[in-house]
């Protein structure tokens, strides 16, 4: 049967029960994480931090997550992946439950904020693998594109308006509220997903082998997929310059070269509003070479480093930040659908964690380089060089024959 006949004969996800829980225990999480950011920095700001201290809190944050995000791949293909979910988040909800308290009491401190900031690090390392294996055992193939562009649809919707409420929370009453009620979403999350009944069972892994076989197992499967890791490969280079342009210089230049924070937030918004607008492209464009897509339209990320770069008035650059953030969100639902097609369900959790891991490791070497170049290299001329790291990766990937064999099923 053809793959059209097969969407045309499967239900919208949106009329199957279990996928509307599961759509609702991501959007409800999704406000509280998208308030959290302004939050958090404003609370060590209110204990007498600044960079440096908000610099150790988030790397408390990443570091664990880096660490244990090949253990959650393996467990998620182990055990009940719903399980991982309402373990996780209710774990991270905990963490910031206590975030919430300590600031609310005025008895925040940075190394209590890392503490509980590497808790909540290490629950996103076990449910992030879990919730990239759910969708498949929830909606039928031909749906598959369809229910990821659902789920990040309401996601990035609150992205656009989460900043801004956050901040008007959090100059109205403080953060400690915002904190709270970004706890208060991961427990309603995790309730929501204990209910979750997944079609089928996860296989409990081979007889007497431990998750260090499972991995060697996982790594074998990665290495077999030369479109799987090419584009790996190529997200290592992408994710590291895109970070190191955007978040770490972007304000700087928004700061010395247009209106300061508010040019900044409106290019943020842009962003996000592009994002969104990616996912209704992603509704109703079905295209059949999946991974090609994903390098391609990733590779627009060039676009707000290089506006910048030249200088180009406000305009461009947030003409720029909307196309690269349509382009961005189009590529994680193409790459979404691809592993779950290509890569079978026993091995969705480590594959999507080697994944993970290759395009996050070199973060940190990325905003250390960039760090260092600052000192001979004007801002300017950095992210001109992060632009066309992001754009060599980008073709060299398209460049791969794997790439550009691999079809929607």
């Amino acid at each position: 049967m053809a793959v059209d006949d097969q969407v045309k004969e499967s239900p919208s996800p949106l009329r199957l029960p279990a996928f509307r829980r599961f759509l609702l225990a991501h959007l409800i999480s999704a406000t509280g994480s998208a308030m959290a950011p302004v939050a958090l920095a404003f609370a060590v700001i209110e204990q007498g931090g600044g960079a440096r201290s908000l610099g150790i809190v988030l790397t408390a944050n990443t570091v664990p997550a880096l660490v244990l995000l090949l253990v959650g791949g393996a467990l998620a293909d182990r055990v009940s992946r719903s399980r991982i979910l309402f373990l996780g988040n209710l774990g991270a909800g905990a963490a910031q439950g206590v975030v919430a308290v300590l600031v609310a009491t005025g008895t925040a401190s940075t190394a209590a904020m890392s503490a509980c900031a590497c808790a909540s690090g290490a629950a996103a390392a076990f449910t992030a693998p879990a919730a990239q294996g759910v969708v498949p055992r929830l909606v039928e193939p031909g749906r598959l594109q369809q229910a990821n562009a659902l789920v990040r649809g309401p996601r990035n919707a609150v992205k656009v308006a989460g900043p801004v409420v956050g901040g008007f929370v959090v100059a109205l009453t403080g953060p400690a509220w915002a904190l709270g009620w970004d706890a208060v979403t991961f427990v309603v999350a995790a309730l929501l997903l204990a209910g979750l009944r997944l079609a089928g069972a996860v296989p409990a892994g081979r007889p007497g082998a431990g998750l260090v076989a499972d991995l060697r197992v996982g790594w074998a499967g990665f290495r077999s997929r030369v479109w799987l890791w090419s584009f790996t490969l190529s997200g290592t280079a992408v994710v590291a310059a895109w970070l190191a342009g955007y978040q770490l210089l972007g304000p700087l230049v928004a700061d010395r070269s247009y209106a300061g924070a508010g040019s900044w937030g409106l290019v943020q918004g842009a962003f996000a509003a592009g994002l969104l607008a990616g996912t209704f492209v992603c509704l109703l464009w079905k295209p059949q070479r999946l991974v090609l897509v994903a390098v391609v339209t990733s590779s627009g990320l060039f676009l707000p480093l290089a506006a910048m770069g030249f200088g180009l008035p406000l305009i461009w650059v947030l003409g720029a930040a909307v196309v690269a953030g349509a382009g961005m969100d189009v590529a994680v639902v193409a790459w979404s659908t691809v592993m779950q097609q290509q890569v079978p369900d026993e091995e969705l959790g480590r594959l999507n964690a080697f994944n993970s891991l290759g395009e996050q490791i070199a973060i940190p070497a990325g905003y250390l380089l960039v760090a260092v170049a600052s000192a001979y290299w004007s801002s300017g001329r950095i992210l001109l060089v992060c632009s066309a790291v992001v754009l060599a990766a980008g073709v060299a990937n398209a460049c791969v024959r794997d790439v550009r064999r691999i079809r929607r099923l």
